[in-house]
């Protein structure tokens, strides 16, 4: 089946990690507000996000597989989002130190021509181990993932900073659950790989 395959997303990580599964395919930004609704929890807000990111794309697409994606942070029930500024990611990663973060990676896909929908969001607990402010330091001047909730990536040098990450799927904590993604290509009739 050749369709157009259309990532809506503008994430590098999103779109390296989409290119592992050989497929050719469009990245283009999607246009929704990503503020929380009033009471909404983090899980919810992902699959929500995920959900708009890709109908805001779809509805300019008609004949395309559209696939949308977002990831939340959270640590004991509260938001952890991109820190920005090597401030806000040391004092992240502090108070991140010893306690488990849980990485809500939601993504769906529409095929629009049938308006069917495969979509999903998994759960990755990532558990930091103490870390002590010159360790924190030293890993902030090496990788400098002000880009990134909680202020790390695993696929890079961030991996030392943890005892454990628990998921169904390692890429789902850089940003796009690949096993579940494939899955869907296949059943919306794309050959992955």
């Amino acid at each position: 089946m050749n369709r157009t395959l259309i990532l809506a997303s503008t994430s590098a990580y999103r779109a390296a990690l989409l290119r592992r599964l050989g497929r050719d395919f469009l990245q283009i930004a999607p246009d929704c507000d990503e503020r929380a609704l009033p009471g909404e929890p983090v899980a919810t807000q992902a699959r929500r996000l995920a959900a708009d990111k890709a109908a805001s794309v779809a509805a300019r697409h008609p004949d395309a597989l559209v696939l949308g994606s977002d990831q939340l942070a959270e640590r004991d029930g509260q938001p952890v989002g991109k820190p920005g500024t090597h401030a806000a990611a040391r004092a992240q990663l502090a108070a991140a130190s010893g306690h488990t973060l849980q990485f809500h990676t939601a993504w769906c896909l529409i095929d629009v021509a049938s308006g069917q929908r495969w979509q999903d969001c998994d759960l990755t607990r990532a558990r930091l181990r103490m870390l002590d402010a010159a360790s924190i330091e030293r890993y902030l001047e090496r990788e400098r993932p002000y880009d990134c909730a909680g202020s790390f990536r695993s696929e890079g040098l961030g991996i030392a900073l943890f005892e454990r990450i628990d998921s169904n799927d390692p890429t789902a904590l850089i940003g796009l659950p690949l096993i579940a993604v494939a899955a869907a290509l296949r059943a919306a009739g794309l050959e992955v790989p």
